[in-house]
């Protein structure tokens, strides 16, 4: 299983003192050495923690893959377009939330969000980006996703990490849609809410390849340092399989 470590909270801390520390691409090499498969970041619009010049850097200095969480947003996309992540993971957007609420609206078939994100994948896969998207874990909105001809699917995990420890209804959820996601033809990834208590239930789900994990990292990194706190987040992913 690969895991992604998303460092936009390193950025937060240092936007609230609109500083140079702490760095996130510092971060992101110390993820790597504790053991992270790829680096994940979201460029919001607004541009509250991850800046344009940090994305800039990663892309020209990660050994391994960047994965670029962004809105189907023009500015945003032209930047994909630019650099050229590994992967980008297209995700809602709201300017008063305090972190994504939910998974994606991909609208129905014809509608205007179905062709503007049809315009924007067909951008992305033609500058040879990976796709995906991501989802609530409803094989309805999977179907659809089918449709669209992504690559990926990053399935939400907040229903789940927000029921956890009684979570089961929400984890029966999550791998019914892992498995109809495979079986539709799409990699599943799955991340949001997880964390060192409650990730180990959801790495255990087969078809899921990929976990993208930040605010739990972040948070026990100021006790311990990154590097450890990737190591053992690691170790728990890697137990569970």
């Amino acid at each position: 299983m690969r895991l992604y470590v998303n460092i936009d909270h390193v950025a937060t801390v240092r936007e609230a003192r609109k500083t140079t520390e702490p760095d996130p691409v510092d971060a992101a090499h110390a993820a790597l050495r504790g053991g992270a498969d790829g680096i994940t970041v979201h460029l919001r619009e607004d541009r509250r923690h991850i800046q344009d010049a940090d994305v800039r850097t990663l892309a020209a200095q990660l050994t391994k893959p960047l994965n670029l969480e962004l809105a189907a947003a023009d500015e945003i996309v032209r930047i994909a377009e630019e650099l050229r992540p590994h992967q980008a993971t297209l995700v809602p957007e709201r300017r008063l939330e305090i972190t994504t609420e939910g998974g994606l609206d991909i609208g129905r078939r014809g509608s205007e969000t179905d062709a503007r994100l049809r315009s924007v994948i067909e951008r992305l896969v033609g500058s040879g980006i990976r796709v995906s998207l991501f989802l609530d874990p409803d094989r309805t909105i999977l179907d659809r996703a089918a449709e669209l001809g992504v690559a990926a699917v990053e399935l939400h995990t907040g229903e789940y990490a927000n029921a956890w420890p009684q979570a089961d209804p929400a984890l029966a959820r999550l791998v019914d849609a892992a498995r109809h996601t495979a079986e539709l033809g799409m990699a599943v990834h799955a991340g949001h809410g997880l964390t060192y208590r409650n990730v180990m239930r959801v790495a255990a789900i087969q078809q899921i390849e990929e976990l993208n994990i930040g605010h739990s990292i972040v948070s026990r990194s100021v006790m311990t340092g990154i590097e450890q706190a990737v190591r053992d987040m690691r170790r728990a992913v890697d137990a569970a399989r």
